[in-house]
């Protein structure tokens, strides 16, 4: 069963949406994130992906008061980025309630740190960020495609033992134009030991329908959740 996994996004500790990672476009959707993550649980849902966009600005986590209250107040498992930069940071997010870790832009800058980090707390708690453009790795807050494909990056990071990736294809991100389903059903195909979560562009139910059928290991909703092109009741049958 694929895995629906709704995303908060905290600048000032509100709960916001940005369109292709862009601060300038930037739409606040809750004053509350403990309150909107509350909502997601009641209707049974499990995972929750958290995202600290002041820490991702900063390079240290800056919201970690509200993962501590998300964590003590849900029984949701939380993967928590942004601003995961160093071990201490790791510490942090661990000891705030973090189930897991998202590394994002280390994990294309410093590859060999990255993995020191999934040696020492495993596969299952570090999640490889794969941003990504076109065919390409996205970087520099996802304003440039590099020339790193994203096949290759998932690759090498599976031949040192990372097994989770979220994918987000930023030319959609936050856009309702629908996900990469083509570039899911490749991954899947060629690399099926690694567990992709599809993100960006999810819009409707009917997108769901098809992640699931590639086989992707979960999928990351957010925007379509906060602008109602996906009601929450909906979302209850993929959820066992």
């Amino acid at each position: 069963m694929m895995e629906i996994i709704p995303a908060i996004d905290i600048i000032g500790g509100q709960c916001v949406r940005l369109t292709e990672g862009d601060f300038a476009q930037q739409t606040t959707y809750d004053s509350n994130p403990v309150e909107v993550a509350k909502r997601f649980e009641s209707h049974g849902i499990k995972r929750l992906h958290l995202v600290d966009l002041d820490g991702a600005r900063a390079k240290k986590p800056v919201n970690l008061a509200v993962l501590e209250s998300i964590a003590r107040e849900t029984n949701l498992t939380i993967d928590f980025g942004g601003g995961i930069q160093s071990e201490e940071a790791i510490k942090q997010a661990f000891d705030a309630g973090a189930a897991q870790i998202t590394a994002g832009s280390i994990a294309v800058r410093e590859p060999e740190t990255v993995k020191g980090w999934l040696l020492k707390y495993g596969a299952d708690k570090i999640i490889i960020g794969a941003d990504f453009k076109g065919t390409n790795i996205a970087i520099s807050a996802w304003t440039e495609e590099s020339k790193y494909p994203l096949q290759d990056f998932i690759s090498g990071y599976v031949q040192t033992g990372a097994k989770l990736f979220i994918c987000t294809d930023v030319s959609k991100d936050g856009k309702l134009q629908g996900p990469s389903t083509n570039t899911y059903r490749h991954l899947k195909l060629t690399l099926p030991e690694a567990d992709i979560i599809a993100s960006g562009g999810v819009t409707t139910i009917a997108d769901l329908e098809q992640l699931q059928e590639i086989g992707v290991k979960g999928a990351i909703i957010g925007k379509a959740i906060y602008e109602g092109t996906i009601d929450l009741k909906d979302l209850e049958r993929f959820i066992c």
